[in-house]
């Protein structure tokens, strides 16, 4: 198969024309020598570390899968090799606090590179991801000796990090958990329970794991407003900064999985295992979401990248393979990239990975916006756009990430039903990002529930405005044939909002919630394509060939892609009666 190429030439183009990233970051005080050329070149080198030393991992450590031996977790080969050149090369450290020895490099290219890392080996992504979810809920809630002693290490790589949330009897239920913290008198906590599906929980790679572990005190009540978050390290760590003794803390099983199969997901015990409170008693969920928030757009990610690679591949088969005759009488036989029907699955991949990677950019810029403008209203403004966002790009991502990967495979026939053609496994890897992390429609309930009515409903209509002024802005450059069924699109979205939030109630919420959620990220992107397109047209005939390709993508989206907001605005319209008719004895 051709091997994984990453998409510089477009991050390029998106940095550059699209969203002007050298004022945008020439505005935040943060970033004085960030430009596009200082972007691009740190992404050419991640970019080689993906191509050059993860992606040929990739295929063997999915058949070779991790275990478990007398306690022990090793990786499949090469694996803790790779991450040890990993983060010996800096890349851990990318966005991290200077503070704490990161690079304090911007958001944007943290999620650039992380889609570059899920595209070449999905798993060993997971190890440096996660850490830095661990990294950032420690830094925003820990107090200064916990920060002094985990974060220079676990930014630098040296260390990892995990989370671990999920019992067998609460999953997206947290209110649930048993998991129990007692005070041992000296700042220390005894924590013992068992967590399942805990990816990262234990490696091969040297240095120490540092888990973020979600518990009752004694005295807690019952449900969420009783859970607090502690730090537990596999190893304690001695007052000089050293490894000590192996905590009370152990790994019990390796779950047996679908996909990620170089990720060991562990089920772990917790066996008075001595931890400290991360942030306040009590608040051990409003700790873990700063996590969880980072880690969900993390996962939407992982889906654009997944998704770019397969369809990379599925392309390069379809260049090819010759079958059939042409569909305009060409004598056969022909490449299959000729047939429309195949075209038709190779398009609407491609319409969404550049889409969506045009979305993660502009909600980045967002987060980096929000973290470090001088300006606090702008500050609060960009906060809510990525409150909004985050549930989208999570289940959206993913959702057409999984589709993008079944319609490469499909596009390999019987060879991508086959291990060695690799097809397969972008499948299997796909489908646990639309579960991890809060699930799908768990997102969408967010988005409903939730994100809608933030600042009294005014969030979602601050958003569909700036995307109205951006459709306006664009038609005399763009044109009507593409912009006016963007526009429509919005209409009809601002009308489904509207219903929303005139006929209230859980169960329409519920009935809505996934169907919104989709309707609300194809006009996303059909907005990104807009940008996209009018940006390639300033281009003319200088431009390259990945730029020439923007308008020819855009009209497929508009036409093939975005009438899915027609059906969608109707099965809306009729509510929930329908789903809640039938008796559950029934089915």
């Amino acid at each position: 198969m051709a091997a994984y190429v990453p998409p510089v030439d477009d991050i390029a183009f998106l940095l550059d024309r699209v969203f002007g990233f050298d004022g945008a970051m020439a505005a935040l005080p943060a970033y004085p020598e960030v430009n596009t050329e200082l972007a691009v070149s740190v992404l050419e080198e991640g970019g080689k570390f993906c191509a050059g030393v993860l992606e040929p991992l990739n295929r063997p450590g999915d058949e070779t899968g991790c275990t478990l031996e007398d306690g022990r977790v090793t990786t499949p080969k090469g694996v803790a090799e790779a991450y040890r050149a990993f983060a010996e090369a800096g890349w851990c450290a990318l966005s991290g606090d200077p503070e704490y020895g990161g690079q304090g490099l911007p958001r944007v290219l943290q999620i650039l590179l992380d889609e570059m890392l899920s595209s070449a080996n999905l798993s060993f992504g997971l190890f440096p991801g996660l850490t830095r979810g661990a990294v950032e809920a420690i830094g925003h809630h820990a107090g200064a000796e916990l920060k002094a002693t985990y974060l220079p290490k676990m930014i630098s790589g040296e260390w990892t990090g995990a989370m671990a949330l999920t019992e067998a009897g609460a999953g997206t239920d947290l209110g649930l958990l048993t998991t129990r913290a007692v005070p041992n008198g000296d700042g220390t906590y005894a924590i013992s329970g068992t967590k399942i599906f805990i990816s990262s929980g234990d490696q091969d790679f040297g240095g120490n794991v540092i888990h973020l572990v979600l518990a009752r005190l004694p005295d807690a009540p019952k449900g969420v407003k009783g859970i607090s978050l502690f730090l537990c390290p596999k190893v304690l760590v001695e007052a000089d900064g050293s490894l000590g003794r192996r905590n009370a803390m152990s790994v019990g099983a390796l779950e047996h999985k679908m996909g990620i199969h170089a990720q060991p997901t562990c089920v772990m015990n917790y066996d008075g295992a001595t931890g400290w409170l991360v942030g306040e008693a009590g608040r051990g969920l409003n700790a873990m979401f700063t996590m969880m928030n980072a880690e969900r757009l993390f996962v939407g990610i992982q889906g654009l990248g997944v998704a770019e690679a397969a369809n990379q591949k599925a392309v390069a088969y379809a260049r090819e393979r010759l079958q059939g005759h042409g569909a305009d009488g060409t004598p056969g036989p022909v490449a299959i990239i000729s047939h429309p029907d195949v075209r038709k699955m190779l398009l609407k991949g491609r319409a969404f990975i550049e889409a969506a990677r045009a979305l993660a950019v502009w909600t980045a810029l967002q987060m980096d916006i929000a973290a470090h403008h001088p300006d606090a209203a702008a500050r609060h403004e960009a906060d809510g756009m990525v409150a909004l966002l985050t549930p989208v790009v999570k289940a959206a991502f993913t959702d057409f990430g999984f589709e993008t990967a079944v319609a490469s495979q499909q596009v390999l026939g019987g060879h991508g039903y086959i291990r060695e053609w690799g097809m397969e496994q972008f499948v299997r890897d796909a489908r646990i990002a639309q579960i991890y992390e809060g699930t799908n429609g768990v997102q969408a309930m967010d988005l409903v529930g939730r994100k809608l009515t933030l600042d009294g409903g005014a969030l979602p209509a601050r958003f569909f405005a700036l995307v109205e002024a951006d459709l306006d802005a664009a038609l005399p450059v763009a044109g009507a044939a593409l912009v006016k069924p963007v526009s429509d699109a919005l209409e009809r979205l601002r009308g489904a909002t509207a219903r929303l939030a005139e006929n209230g109630g859980a169960i329409e919420a519920g009935a809505a919630a996934t169907d919104y959620l989709r309707m609300f990220a194809l006009v996303s992107f059909g907005w990104m394509w807009v940008r996209m397109a009018t940006a390639a047209a300033g281009l003319g005939e200088t431009a390259t060939p990945t730029v020439l390709r923007k308008a020819a993508l855009a009209r497929f989206f508009v036409e093939r892609m975005l009438p899915e907001t027609l059906g969608l605005d109707a099965a809306l319209a009729h509510g929930a009666p329908s789903l809640m008719a039938l008796p559950a004895d029934a089915f």
